[in-house]
């Protein structure tokens, strides 16, 4: 090995090293950039649901998957929400669910569930602010919906 690519080792390795760590947090930055703040608008009567494929046509019982990669997923219904969850346990950047009385999206740590409908796939579960006496907290309502959904053979492989 001659002095030359001695050289070039010794100041190509550290060079290289610095633009892969600035490409990195460059990707990291746009990345985090881009992920949605808040809920993002849905095209009432346009947008299909992630799961069923229905149209997202009833505010009242629509839900929004944010992903950590920057996606968002509308659902007709909060069971689908579940049910997509249960399917595919994606990494999940924020839920939010449509509020079943008030023009509103509540977010998952604020929401909780009350009996309501019909709803448009049938799972009976409308969006309210968790203080809301009788209502089941996210998980709750989600595993309800499940068990509810295994039982009667529709559960997802």
């Amino acid at each position: 090995m001659n002095a030359r690519h001695g050289i070039w080792r010794r100041c190509l390795w550290p060079a290289a090293a610095v633009v892969l760590a600035a490409g990195g947090l460059a990707l990291f930055v746009s990345r985090s950039e881009s992920l949605p703040q808040g809920p993002r608008p849905v095209v009432w009567d346009k947008t299909s649901c992630a799961e069923c494929r229905m149209a997202v046509s009833e505010p009242a019982y629509a839900a929004q998957l944010q992903l950590a990669d920057g996606s968002v997923l509308d659902f007709d219904d909060v069971g689908c929400l579940f049910m997509y969850l249960e399917a595919t346990a994606p990494l999940v950047h924020a839920v939010y669910v449509h509020h079943v009385r008030e023009d509103r999206w509540v977010a998952r740590d604020e929401v909780g569930f009350v009996a309501a409908g019909p709803s448009p796939m049938d799972y009976g579960l409308g969006a309210v602010d968790r203080a809301a006496e009788g209502g089941l907290a996210f998980d709750e309502a989600r595993e309800r919906v499940l068990a509810a959904s295994r039982a009667a053979g529709h559960a997802h492989d």
